[in-house]
C-alpha cells in the first residue's frame, strides 16, 4: 500500500511523526483543508505531468491552477497532465494520494513558489486519508526536490522570489 511505503519512507527522513491519518477523505483540496483544519493555500497539491515522454511532479499551493505560458516557459512544452489510470503506474501513487515521497525512481520533484506564502504545507502521504504536515524546508528535503520553480497563475513567493 502506498501509504505505508510513504510512512516507511518518511521515518528514514524522521517525519514520521508528521503524518496524520484522517477519517474522512482528502480526495480534493477543498475536502484536505476541511480536514486538516487550514486555507486551502496551505493543502500542497501534488500535480503529475509528462515532460519529454516522461513523468513530473510539482507541488503548488492548492489555491491556484498552473499557467500555461509559465509552464512552457520552464519545461519548453505544453502542460500535459498524466492521465488518472495511468497516475499509480507512471509515479507510485493513486489519485488522491498523490504525494512527493516515495514515488518511483527517476521521477523528479519540483516544487512552485505559490508555496512559499506559508510556513507549513500540507501534502497528501500517499493516501486519501493521509496527509503530512510540514515546513517548507522539510518538504524540500524530504520530496528530494530538483529545485523551485514558477508555473502557477498568479504564484509569487512572499519575497517576490
Amino acid at each position: 500500500m502506498s501509504a505505508e511505503r510513504v510512512r516507511e519512507y518518511l521515518r528514514t527522513k524522521g517525519l514520521e511523526d508528521h503524518i496524520t491519518v484522517h477519517n474522512e477523505t482528502i480526495d480534493t483540496v477543498e475536502h484536505a483543508a476541511q480536514q486538516v483544519g487550514c486555507s486551502e493555500g496551505q493543502i500542497a497539491k501534488t500535480m503529475s505531468f509528462i515532460v519529454d515522454g516522461k513523468p513530473i511532479l510539482i507541488v503548488m499551493a492548492g489555491d491556484v491552477r498552473v499557467n500555461n505560458s509559465k509552464f512552457k516557459a520552464q519545461f519548453h512544452t505544453k502542460a500535459s497532465m498524466i492521465q488518472r489510470d495511468q497516475v499509480n503506474e507512471l509515479i507510485g501513487h493513486e489519485p488522491g494520494g498523490v504525494c512527493p515521497f516515495a514515488v518511483k525512481e527517476g521521477v523528479p520533484v519540483w516544487l512552485d513558489v505559490s508555496m512559499k506564502r506559508f510556513d507549513v504545507v500540507h501534502p497528501a502521504g500517499g493516501s486519501e486519508y493521509v496527509s503530512v504536515s510540514l515546513t517548507l524546508d522539510e518538504l524540500a528535503k524530504a520530496s528530494n526536490t530538483v529545485g523551485w520553480c514558477d508555473v502557477c497563475k498568479g504564484s509569487t513567493s512572499v519575497n517576490g522570489e
